[in-house]
């Protein structure tokens, strides 16, 4: 923050267009806490704001929802203090609306996400709700920073209620997707993925110890090759679609076992389409997953603390904050991307 006390943001004028401003520094409201960003993930979110393809998307917008951060002032009785590190849960819900009072914070009514309904992170300092502030004694506000993006992944599983030795299905290997993947490989061990780039999966191979792969971006249902990889001729009992396709996303109800389940984690803005009497001959479960609530960044936190998620090979990409309209175009072009992180200085 500068001296007199404005601070440097960075604003989505409109599509492909950035501005760097500068604004007064925000003053915390009741109940709130002052953090100071250090780190910022990058999102497909951002990508598809940035080329104007985002739903529920309005211009001008400060992006940035995936976010660690340092406490500088918390409310007295918080459990905040000064200097500790954060990451913040972008999700703003009205804790009285009935999707809230069920537990589901993650998709109420009223849900305004940072950095997409209403300004986000690429600043300085902002201000947060303490109870959308969780604590880490051990990890760094680059790690924080990936938490959104894993808790999505491990909303999406938790949401599939998978069972042990399901052979489960993960079309699209972005950072969606490879969350997804981390946490349903905590639930069995029978995990596919299909992805057209090859250097995707040789990173699920590699990288998240994923055996199975498939080189397409949506399977064909005849393929012989999709129940090859079952190891006994069957087709997924669940499938997570992480593409925001549309045909990859509506061919899942000709790609999923009698009596499955399918998760749709990414979206599009169009119609989703099937065939009826498929639907019901195979009796499947059709479900979204939106977000993730705050029982899930807990569980991501502890999961990276603990060694069981390694955040290591994720980011491919830096940049400080100052760089972004430089540098943010051909960042998300590259063909090498896998998650970039912005610094905040």
């Amino acid at each position: 923050m500068n001296d007199d006390d404005t601070q440097l943001q960075i604003v989505l004028a409109e599509p492909g267009r950035f501005e760097i401003t500068e604004t007064p520094a925000p003053v915390a409201g009741a109940g709130e806490a002052l953090v100071r960003i250090r780190h910022i993930g990058v999102c497909g979110t951002d990508i598809h704001a940035f080329h104007g393809r985002q739903p529920f998307f309005e211009y001008p917008r400060i992006l940035g929802h995936e976010l660690g951060g340092e406490v500088m002032a918390a409310p007295e009785g918080s459990g905040l203090q000064p200097g500790d590190i954060v990451a913040v849960e972008p999700y703003l819900n009205d804790p009285q609306s009935p999707a809230s009072r069920r537990g589901k914070t993650n998709c109420c009514e009223q849900l305004q996400v940072l950095g997409v309904h209403c300004d986000g992170g690429m600043r300085s300092v902002i201000a947060v709700p303490v109870e959308k502030l969780h604590c880490s004694d051990s990890l760094t506000t680059e790690q924080l920073a990936l938490v959104e993006m894993l808790c999505i992944g491990r909303h999406a599983v938790e949401r599939a209620q998978v069972e042990p030795d399901e052979f489960a299905l993960v079309i699209g290997a972005g950072p969606i997707g490879m969350s997804v993947i981390q946490f349903l490989q905590t639930k069995t061990r029978r995990v596919a993925v299909a992805d057209l780039s090859e250097e995707r999966l040789a990173f699920c191979r590699e990288g998240l110890g994923v055996d199975l792969t498939l080189s397409s971006g949506g399977p064909d249902p005849v393929d012989p090759a999709l129940r090859d990889l079952s190891g006994c001729g069957e087709l997924p009992t669940v499938i997570f679609d992480a593409t925001g396709h549309p045909g990859s996303m509506m061919s899942t109800f000709e790609l999923a076992a009698n009596g499955g389940r399918i998760v749709f984690v990414g979206l599009f803005q169009g119609e989703v389409r099937f065939d009826d009497p498929n639907f019901h001959r195979r009796e499947l479960t059709l479900m979204s997953s939106r977000n993730a609530t705050g029982a899930d960044f807990r569980e991501v936190i502890g999961a990276i603390e603990r060694g069981d998620v390694d955040t290591t090979p994720w980011i491919t990409h830096r940049m400080r904050l100052a760089e972004v309209p430089e540098r943010f175009a051909e960042t998300i072009a590259s063909p090498d991307l896998r998650k970039a992180v912005i610094s905040v200085e």
